[in-house]
């Protein structure tokens, strides 16, 4: 439970996630707090809003940070706060997986209680060199869509959005090998690499489209579920993807799945990676768990 004292609370509004629509909501959603005598700053400026709840925090007095946005936004959040500061979220993105993920509702009704309530879950995290991640990484095909996406953003993304692009990378993407080094324990790296040419690291099971590609994967256990499959191209693509959404794609014998608390990353040429569906980099990239990371205010349950 947060402390009683925590009373204040920063509302961090992504301009450019989510609908125009989704404005009046967190909007009506720091109105009832201050009602509930709970006074709310707003911001539009990441910078500012992370400034003031980190100093907040420092304080004592910080009840949550609420960001309202997507996935992204949550992660961005997160860079750039300290650790231990509590965080909730108000869906306003494309997918919005992690808020779906911990039951955190799009209704400012229902998520001013949520606050009131203040209950806490430690979660983990993902580092991915210098950045943290909160869902999955991925390597490859997908990742260079979402490059390509974010190349040419102006404002929301929506479903018709990725679909162009998809079509666009499935004429021009090589599918180069990905190399993956991973720990055995103790910091010791395995003697040999395996490679793919899709290849997916999960913190939480969560993953858009309806795909469940690690449903096992846990953000309280400390590790990585780290993801892959060797045969590149449009054939061997639309078969996973099939096999994905039938939840069979275990059986395949060319299916590769680790569980690590760190991992390296390799390929040759210009291989782009991405972080909770916005663009992490290139390859090579380092990434490795951060237990107990994000301090996540969820409702309270019964």
């Amino acid at each position: 439970m947060l402390p009683r004292n925590a009373n204040r609370v920063v509302l961090m509004i992504n301009p450019k996630a989510g609908p125009k629509a989704s404005r009046p909501r967190a909007e009506r959603l720091a109105e009832l707090l201050c009602h509930q005598g709970l006074p709310t700053e707003v911001f539009t400026d990441l910078d500012a809003a992370t400034a003031q709840a980190n100093r907040l925090h420092a304080e004592g007095s910080l009840r949550t940070l609420v960001a309202a946005g997507g996935d992204g936004t949550a992660a961005d959040v997160v860079n750039r706060t300290v650790d231990g500061l509590p965080i909730t979220l108000l869906a306003a993105g494309n997918s919005n997986l992690l808020a779906k993920y911990y039951g955190l509702s799009k209704d400012p009704e229902i998520l001013c209680q949520t606050i009131i309530d203040g209950h806490i879950a430690r979660v983990d995290a993902g580092l991915a060199g210098d950045r943290i991640f909160l869902l999955m990484a991925s390597c490859g095909f997908d990742a260079d869509v979402v490059h390509r996406i974010h190349e040419q953003r102006t404002g929301h993304i929506n479903l018709l959005t990725y679909l162009n692009h998809v079509a666009r990378a499935i004429w021009s993407y090589q599918f180069p090998e990905i190399r993956v080094h991973w720990d055995v324990g103790d910091g010791v790296e395995a003697d040999a690499p395996w490679s793919a040419r899709w290849l997916f690291v999960f913190n939480q099971p969560c993953y858009g489209g309806g795909f469940r590609i690690a449903p096992h994967a846990d953000g309280t256990d400390g590790l990585l579920d780290v993801c892959g499959f060797p045969r590149g191209g449009l054939c061997p693509g639309l078969w996973l993807a099939t096999m994905i959404l039938a939840r069979q794609h275990h059986r395949l014998t060319e299916w590769t799945t680790r569980r690590v608390r760190r991992v390296r990353i390799t390929a040759e040429g210009k291989v782009p990676y991405q972080l909770d569906g916005d663009p992490g980099g290139f390859l090579p990239v380092e990434i490795e768990m951060l237990p107990g990371r994000l301090t996540l205010v969820v409702p309270k349950r019964d």
